[in-house]
């Protein structure tokens, strides 16, 4: 029987599927063909049944599905430490919001994005879940980089430089949804402020819009405990209930943070299908809460994994997320066998993909999904002895050993140098940046 053609053979020391949940497959290989994988299956076995247009080999790597970050304001890349150490309103009403106001613009927003998609790239990641302005512009910069999307839509009850008025906003959300309602790579979400920058009417319009066009509401809930008693105050209810009330608990909504829920609450999640983006880092950083991670997992909700903005994080890298969102499930659940390693790895591939409603194309290594791969060395020092994979990749590596990209089964990432970006010319801009953003803070 004649070997088949395929474009690309990745043969790994480890992989690891994802789905099936808690396997690893030992020297495995990837076969690769017009961007989808078509077969999955011992390396000796791959050899003999496929001829290659390229072989990759890495004895020492751990191939493992594309992170998915689940939530991202990427164009405040550029405002990395800009304000660090202040609570969360202080932090946005003082210095966020001001700084915006004088430099959220188109250039912006492309440049901010570049500059994420490089170190989500270099860090292993190839989705995000985007939340910001100008969505249009987000869009086509990650197609320009062959990035996997899902760009929000924004809508927030006060004039912004993207939008003047309610209506706007959902005119604009109309025309970039329309835009990109093909494309393979990007596509497109309602991104609701939050509960308590966005009105019923707004939200009712939402949810219906949301499902005539079949996409998901990504929206900051519950992200600390002040918001939390004020809805209660003001409206004598929780934003959870304003939210049920008004129709949007349910499977197309991906609640971000929920540091502060009922058992109740978390009953009515699991129950609905709400997908829960945790963003650990940036919740302890500005000290908004603990997400429930372990009574979330037992009650069935579906998780993911999001680093926020680099603003208030401060940075892009999935690998340390899920060390850290591992680490707190088992301190704030007071049990040790809380959110293992193979758990946290699932929240930051498939549990990812589904709340984005991608998980038919990415999220694990399977035969016909779209080839979003990562491979990681393992051959440091620092990641060995090599007991336990999954575990080593969650507790003990670094973002630096990704050494492989691809999207779709396009190269991204080689040896960690990046393809067809200018690293050179991404810092550079980004210095000119950080001396605009100086100049509108000392004004």
């Amino acid at each position: 029987m004649a070997p088949e053609a395929c474009d690309l053979l990745i043969e790994a020391g480890h992989v690891v599927p994802v789905e099936p949940h808690g396997v690893v497959l030992a020297d495995y290989a990837v076969a690769v063909r017009d961007g989808a994988i078509v077969a999955v299956l011992p390396i000796a076995d791959a050899r003999a049944r496929f001829t290659a247009a390229q072989t990759v080999s890495r004895p020492d790597g751990v191939l493992i599905p594309g992170l998915v970050n689940a939530h991202v304001h990427n164009p405040m890349t550029l405002l990395r430490g800009v304000a660090d150490d202040l609570p969360l309103m202080q932090w946005l009403q003082g210095h966020i919001w001001p700084i915006e106001a004088a430099v959220v613009a188109p250039d912006f927003i492309a440049d901010g994005v570049t500059l994420a998609i490089a170190e989500m790239l270099r860090g292993g990641t190839t989705c995000c879940n985007e939340n910001y302005f100008f969505p249009d512009v987000q869009a086509a910069t990650y197609r320009k980089h062959g990035f996997r999307a899902r760009v929000g839509l924004p809508v927030i009850d006060f004039p912004t430089a993207w939008a003047r008025t309610s209506d706007e906003y959902f005119d604009r959300a109309g025309e970039v949804h329309d835009q990109w309602r093909n494309d393979p790579l990007v596509a497109t979400a309602f991104a609701p402020h939050a509960p308590y920058t966005v009105s019923d009417a707004n939200f009712e319009r939402i949810r219906m819009l949301a499902d005539q066009l079949d996409v998901p509401v990504h929206c900051h809930v519950h992200e600390t405990a002040h918001e939390v008693a004020e809805a209660r105050k003001t409206l004598g209810q929780s934003q959870i209930a304003r939210l049920d009330r008004l129709g949007l608990v349910n499977d197309r909504l991906i609640a971000v943070h929920m540091t502060q829920l009922t058992d109740a609450e978390i009953a009515l999640c699991a129950e609905r299908g709400v997908s829960v983006a945790h963003c650990p880092e940036s919740n302890l950083k500005l000290a908004s809460g603990f997400c429930p991670i372990a009574k979330l997992a037992a009650a069935g909700v579906n998780l993911a994994i999001g680093t926020d903005g680099a603003a208030s994080n401060n940075d892009l890298d999935m690998f340390g997320e899920m060390r850290t969102a591992a680490l707190l499930a088992k301190a704030v659940g007071d049990d040790a066998s809380a959110f293992d390693a193979f758990s946290a790895l699932r929240a930051a591939t498939l549990g990812g993909a589904k709340a984005l409603g991608f998980e038919d194309a990415i999220g694990s290594i399977e035969a016909g999904k779209q080839a979003d791969l990562v491979c990681v060395d393992m051959a440091a020092l620092e990641t060995q002895p090599l007991h336990h994979v999954v575990s080593q990749l969650v507790y003990a590596c670094g973002r630096q050993q990704v050494s492989d990209v691809w999207i779709a089964g396009h190269r991204k990432l080689e040896n960690r140098i990046l393809i067809d970006m200018d690293v050179d010319a991404i810092v550079a801009n980004a210095r000119q940046w950080r001396d605009r953003i100086a100049a509108v803070r000392t004004a």
